[in-house]
């Protein structure tokens, strides 16, 4: 089990075992390059490894529970077995169950259990990250994005409401060690403000809930226009991802989930000192 509130900010290192992810998939579609990814990233000073088997962009294709699982499942054992604290990327209980009897320790829901019903008694003995979205599934969540400057964004303390709701939902003992996400990026649509604003109340949301919270801002949409970062250049959104994260850090956010974990870890380094 999970510390229910971690001692400092923990780096969650994102390791996508996908065609189709918005940043690199194909990358590491390879178990053995996902696995030599996951120990780059532990390396690096990644706290937690996030292994993802299905792709949740707006331009992901939905995968069966069965190839999730031939995806990531050979990834979560290898990396699990090496030492690393590992999460499952999944909105599937099917698939949340498999990973953590092959050790997993996290169960990184983007959906709050919205997208899968038997999710809540899946949960076990591990701790369970509910994210924020509306819609049944990822089609629909962003098909329902805010459009055009009349369309009014979602602001935390909606989000942190509708996250009670979904919190309330689990069993009582797996309350004690959910995490949040107010899912940046999800339904909100690609608007850097209402994200942002949502990243800047990070410890409003957890003081609220009373649980912490985990942000992942890493190479969004709403960062790259934000920081006006070209499509082709990655080490610009890496680097903007970074100052993303560093703001989610200051303002109360537990955790941070990145691609570039190295690039983060420097910049914690410098940012604790001042």
């Amino acid at each position: 089990m999970i510390l229910a509130t971690p001692p400092r900010p923990l780096v969650m290192g994102v390791v996508n075992v996908t065609p189709d992810s918005f940043s690199d998939g194909g990358q590491f579609l390879d178990p053995d390059a996902a696995v030599a990814h996951g120990l780059q990233l532990l390396r690096d000073g990644a706290d937690i490894l996030d292994v993802g088997g299905e792709a949740t962009s707006p331009r992901a294709i939905a995968v069966t529970a069965d190839e999730e699982l031939r995806r990531a499942l050979p990834v979560v054992e290898r990396l699990a077995a090496a030492g690393a604290t590992v999460s499952i990327d999944t909105t599937k209980a099917i698939v949340a169950r498999a990973a953590i009897a092959a050790g997993a320790r996290i169960i990184n829901d983007v959906s709050g259990g919205l997208f899968d019903p038997e999710m809540a008694d899946a949960i076990g003995d591990a701790t369970y990250i509910a994210g924020h979205l509306r819609g049944r599934s990822i089609a629909e969540v962003f098909a329902a994005e805010p459009v055009g400057r009349a369309a009014r964004p979602l602001d935390w303390a909606t989000v942190a409401d509708e996250l009670a709701a979904r919190l309330a939902a689990l069993p009582a003992v797996a309350q004690g060690r959910a995490w949040v996400d107010p899912g940046l990026g999800f339904g909100k649509g690609a608007d850097p403000e209402a994200n942002l604003a949502l990243l800047r109340h990070s410890g409003d949301l957890g003081a609220r809930l009373g649980r912490p919270v985990v942000v992942g801002a890493s190479r969004k949409r709403f960062v790259r226009r934000a920081f006006g970062v070209r499509n082709d250049d990655v080490a610009g959104l890496d680097a903007a991802s970074v100052s993303a994260s560093l703001e989610a850090i200051a303002a109360g956010a537990n955790v941070v989930r990145v691609h570039n974990v190295a690039l983060l870890r420097a910049a914690i380094a410098l940012y604790t000192k001042q």
